[in-house]
Formats: C-alpha cells, structure tokens, sequence
C-alpha cells in the first residue's frame, strides 16, 4: 500500500483547482438545492392572486424593515379545486434566492378551515424567520438581484397538524409535510 504524502504544494494546488472551480461556478456560487417540503406526486389544485397577476409584488406587500418601505401587506389569496378529503389548509411564503444558505421563510398560516378559499384578514400567522408571528414582504438585499417567492397553499388530511404557535415555519413544514395531500402555487418576483 502507498503512503499519500501532502505537501504545501499539493493543498496550494487544491485551493487553486477550487477557486477556478468556484469561479467557473458563477451565480450558482453559494447556492444549493433547497428539499422540498412536499411529497412527490402531490395532487394540485388552483390558487390565484389579483396582487401578483404580473407575477410581481405590489409596493404595498414589500417589508417594512431591512432597508424596505413597504407596508407588509400579504398579498391576496384565491383558491379552488382542493381535495374533498381536505380537512385544512396551509399557507407558506418562502424565498429560495435568500442569501442564508436556507432559504427565508416570509409567511407561515396554518390551521385554516378545509371551507376556506382565501387568507381570511383575522388569520392568525406562525412564526416567520424574523422571528414574527405575522406577513413579511419580501426585501432582496440591494444588489442581490431579484428574488423568486414560493406562495403555496397547502391541503392538509388533518383540521390541526399539531404545530405550537411558537414553531419556526421549518418545524411547521416538517410537521405538516406527512399531511399535505395537494398544494397550490404562485411564484412571483421581488427586487431590490
């Protein structure tokens, strides 16, 4: 069996192969693949938004905070054509294009009557990644680019998926991943 030696020489080397390979990478550089919180092979069904119809976000559904003047308005919602089976729905923002390594979650509702076919004002939101129990807008950190936000509507076999309030809206997802039966989805775009 031979002894692999490494030298100074063989690591400058490597860090020299690695920052070409980085380089080449381009604007996938710092980013991964993100797993989805939902099954493969989930049914799907209709949501609609008359504040997203260009596929952008209103002025008014932009953050507050992080350098953002918005108003934190969550934009509209309207569903159709769920499951029969659906006991309960779900609502999830999130921000794949989030320079955290984990994405950002903006807006988690959760516990919504399977009668329901949009946010109702008085819903009450789980925890986002801020750290507030409430919508918040997107803010793309300046000179990011725009950013890609996930709005999925989720229907849930369970009228509660047993989520505590105070859960961060990853703990939700997992939670509620093994009861989702259909989602729902609009991407729309936000840039600095």
């Amino acid at each position: 069996m031979r002894k692999r030696t490494v030298t100074a020489l063989t690591i400058a080397i490597t860090a020299a192969s690695v920052a070409a390979a980085s380089a080449q990478a381009g604007p996938d550089f710092g980013y991964h693949k993100v797993r989805s919180g939902v099954p493969k092979h989930t049914a799907h069904f209709r949501v609609t938004s008359p504040d997203l119809a260009h596929g952008t976000f209103p002025a008014a559904s932009y953050s507050d905070s992080f350098g953002c003047t918005g108003g934190n308005v969550p934009p509209r919602l309207h569903w159709s054509g769920a499951p029969a089976a659906t006991k309960s729905f779900a609502v999830t923002m999130f921000d794949r294009d989030a320079p955290t390594g984990s994405g950002f979650w903006h807006w988690s509702v959760r516990n919504l009557p399977a009668t329901a076919a949009a946010v109702p004002a008085d819903a009450a939101a789980g925890v986002n990644d801020a750290g507030t129990a409430s919508y918040l807008g997107p803010c793309p950190p300046a000179g990011d680019g725009p950013h890609q936000y996930e709005i999925t509507v989720l229907a849930l076999d369970v009228p509660d998926a047993g989520v505590p309030a105070t859960a961060g809206p990853a703990m939700a997802s997992f939670a509620m991943g093994s009861h989702v039966i259909a989602t729902a989805r609009i991407t729309a775009t936000a840039a600095s």
